[in-house]
Order: structure tokens, then C-alpha cells, then sequence
């Protein structure tokens, strides 16, 4: 969605809000596509005394597999975003000024940027998961391990005391 600013860019005290459903479900991370339900984008641009200011929020609910376990899960994620707007720039290098097009921008282009930007480079279904037994392949949140430890032999008499 392109957002006009035209008509605020001369208004103090002036704004526009906005409240959007986008569907990222192409947006692909290692293979796995985890935003299957739409992206809600919501807020506002604001005129505050002559400077256009843009506040959004970016909610969805993520479907994601545990990189530790496999075990599939659901994730709620969030972004709050702030930028401020400007027809020209000073400086080129400022990331945190967006530049408008005439009078405009995509608000759908700063809200998918702003998602792959945040997520997460690993995902866990808990912060404490203890992942998979490398040796039998037992899921250790849900069950002990079922490997055989095989005692080393230096400490076979050790064992025979016990």
C-alpha cells in the first residue's frame, strides 16, 4: 500500500492512520516459510511541529519448528517501528530517515523489511529446551535418553566398589 503524506506535510498537529493485513507467507527463512497468517500493520504518520513522524506496529503469529528439537510450535511476533519522514536528505548515509517519493512511500516495503530485519536467526519452542539426544535421537523434553553408557574400563573397579 502506497500512503500519501501530502496532505499533513504543511499541518502541525495533522495525521494519517492506517491499519493493514499483508500477506508475507513467500517470505522464506532456511526453507521454512513461518508467517502463514497475514501480518497486521498498524499505526500512524504525525505531523509533530513540521517534522513527519511514522509509528507502526507489526504483529503476526508465527508457525515455526524448534531448531533444537524439530518439534513444531507457534510464536507470537512483534515490531514496533519509528521513523521519521523527509522529502530531501541532508545526509545520505542516515538509515533512520525515510525518504518519500513524491509526497509518498510503501508502507508494505517498510513493514517486510522491517519483519525479515527482526526475526529471529534461531528458534526455540522454550528458552530451556534440551533438544535431541545425539546418540539415540530421544527428544530430552519429552524423555530421558535410552543410550547405554558405556563405562570406561580404567574405572571398572571403581564401579565394582559401588
Amino acid at each position: 500500500m502506497r500512503l500519501d503524506v501530502k496532505g499533513i506535510i504543511n499541518t502541525p498537529g495533522d495525521g494519517i492512520a492506517f491499519n493493514e493485513e499483508l500477506d508475507l507467507s513467500d517470505v522464506d527463512f532456511g526453507g521454512v516459510r513461518p508467517a502463514v497468517r497475514p501480518v497486521s500493520v498498524v499505526g500512524a504518520v504525525r505531523n509533530i511541529a513540521g517534522m513527519l513522524w511514522l509509528t507502526a506496529d507489526v504483529d503476526t503469529t508465527l508457525s515455526c519448528v524448534c531448531d533444537r528439537c524439530g518439534a513444531p510450535f507457534e510464536k507470537p511476533f512483534h515490531v514496533s517501528l519509528e521513523r521519521m519522514l523527509a522529502t530531501e536528505l541532508e545526509d545520505e548515509e542516515n538509515d533512520e530517515i525515510l525518504l518519500l517519493d513524491d509526497g509518498a512511500f510503501d508502507l508494505d516495503e517498510l513493514a517486510r523489511e522491517a519483519f525479515i530485519l527482526n526475526m529471529d536467526t534461531k528458534t526455540l519452542c522454550r528458552e530451556d529446551c534440551r533438544g535431541l539426544c545425539s546418540g539415540c535421537g530421544a527428544n530430552l523434553n519429552l524423555e530421558p535418553c535410552r543410550c547405554k553408557r558405556e563405562t570406561d574400563p580404567r574405572w571398572a573397579a571403581l564401579r565394582q566398589l559401588l
